[in-house]
């Protein structure tokens, strides 16, 4: 089985179960005790917090263990605007952000606060300048993410935070994704980060808060991890994700020309060997071991489970893969196809060999679907200048497919009304146009759902 997910959970680094089956002898006890037993195991705590203040870039005493990298997010969002509640209420996030940041931000809203969510472009980056333009004088923080979790583009944190700290505004920058390829640039003022996107155990966290920022622990505080995580530490796990951290980084550099090479080829084979596909997402600052592409007239959980049973464990921002049946944020924000979507996030190791099946595999997987959900040949003959297409209750993919099948019916200056009342048609029927060089004309109000007219140029 080649597992090619790396963007969800990485699978655990040797150092990192080397390290864990060590510590759990030495690092059981309560690191606050003076016994023996107690001091061993804040040797080990101590230890952890130097060495992952070396890699994130900070002082130890800035590093907090938290007890996942979801915590770490609500733990930063939430103590950063209340430690600056005397500026203002109003919280600026970009609209690609990972989900707990987003949580965050809509428990912020429901609590009075302001959200303001900076728009990306089509390959999925923030303009620094949208930044800029979103900080007001009530600005509490800005959050930012040095690079998307779903199509792998790299933000440009370093001029966002130049923007944010000229300001006088922080900025907290989710890395879970990036850190173990290296530190994040910048003038950053918090950062988020977790453990089992490097390949350390699941359930440690890493929140940093820089000296000098406002900072108000929310909930219940004990004398734990500075009172900013309480509970008691998982110091053997701890040390295994550390321990991992700084062997992921030893090897990174070598890594990343690898694993982009393998991931270049993919963008480059799979529109060859694909008809109808979209690849998204910068081609050039991004993360080296993501690639992400979108099929037309695809069922995204279908096509999952088709590549599942070939061998290759991969996942998808399509609504058809969700149990909202709405589409990804991400490709959403982009606005680029959902359709059919699949994202390969390959761990460090994975061998060319792997790679190499699976664009062998993916071609017959897509048209097996395809065929399965009665994709559309071409038809070029004329018609009617104007047909209505009915789609209302059908889900993704089925409004593109049945768009397809009866566009070629339609003269030259003809047109395609689709009524239907799935959300990702929104998303899906645009760029169906986009991908074909046909006009998007707009959507008009139905009596049920939404009408999306299409209009043929070619």
């Amino acid at each position: 089985m080649a597992y090619f997910d790396a963007a969800s959970a990485a699978p655990l680094h040797p150092v990192a179960r080397q390290a864990l089956s060590a510590s759990l002898d030495e690092g059981w006890a309560d690191p606050a005790r003076l016994y023996r037993e107690g001091r061993k195991a804040r040797m080990l705590l101590d230890a952890a917090r130097e060495a992952a203040a070396e890699a994130v870039g900070c002082r130890p005493d800035e590093v907090v263990f938290t007890p996942s990298g979801t915590r770490a997010v609500h733990m930063g969002v939430a103590g950063a605007l209340a430690g600056r509640r005397r500026v203002g209420r109003h919280l600026i996030v970009s609209s690609v952000e990972h989900s707990s940041v987003l949580h965050s931000a809509e428990a912020f809203e429901a609590d009075g606060g302001t959200v303001t969510r900076v728009a990306v472009d089509r390959a999925g980056a923030v303009d620094p300048a949208g930044y800029a333009a979103a900080l007001r004088a009530d600005t509490a923080l800005a959050c930012l993410q040095s690079a998307n979790h779903e199509v792998g583009t790299v933000q440009p944190v370093a001029e966002a935070a130049e923007v944010c700290r000229a300001a006088g505004v922080p900025l907290l920058v989710d890395a879970a994704q990036s850190l173990g390829w290296g530190p994040v640039e910048g003038d950053w003022s918090l950062l988020a980060a977790s453990a089992h996107k490097w390949g350390g155990p699941s359930g440690v966290g890493l929140l940093v808060v820089r000296k000098g920022v406002r900072f108000a622990a929310q909930g219940p505080v004990d004398e734990r991890e500075s009172g900013r995580a309480p509970g008691f530490e998982n110091i053997p796990a701890i040390v295994a994700a550390v321990a991992s951290l700084r062997a992921v980084r030893v090897e990174a550099a070598q890594e990343a020309v690898r694993l982009r090479g393998l991931t270049e080829r993919i963008r480059a084979r799979v529109p060859e060997l694909v008809p109808d596909v979209e690849v998204v997402g910068d081609a050039v600052r991004r993360l080296p071991g993501i690639v992400t592409f979108s099929c037309l007239y695809v069922d995204g959980e279908a096509l999952l489970h088709e590549l599942d049973r070939a061998g290759f464990s991969v996942s998808s921002g399509s609504s058809c893969t969700s149990s909202t049946l709405t589409p990804s944020h991400v490709l959403k924000a982009m606005g680029v196809l959902s359709e059919g979507n699949v994202r390969v996030s390959l761990p460090p190791g994975t061998a060319e060999a792997d790679v190499e099946r699976f664009l062998e595999v993916l071609p017959g997987a897509v048209a097996g679907v395809r065929d399965k959900l009665g994709a559309p040949a071409p038809v070029t003959r004329g018609g009617p200048r104007e047909l209505l297409v009915d789609s209302l209750g059908k889900r993704c993919p089925i409004p593109v497919i049945e768009l397809a099948k009866v566009f070629g019916q339609v003269p030259v200056g003809g047109t395609v009304r689709v009524l239907s009342d799935d959300e990702a048609a929104r998303l899906d029927i645009p760029a169906w146009c986009e991908m074909r060089g046909q006009e998007y004309v707009g959507e008009e109000p139905a009596e049920r759902g939404t009408a999306y007219l299409v209009r043929r140029v070619s």
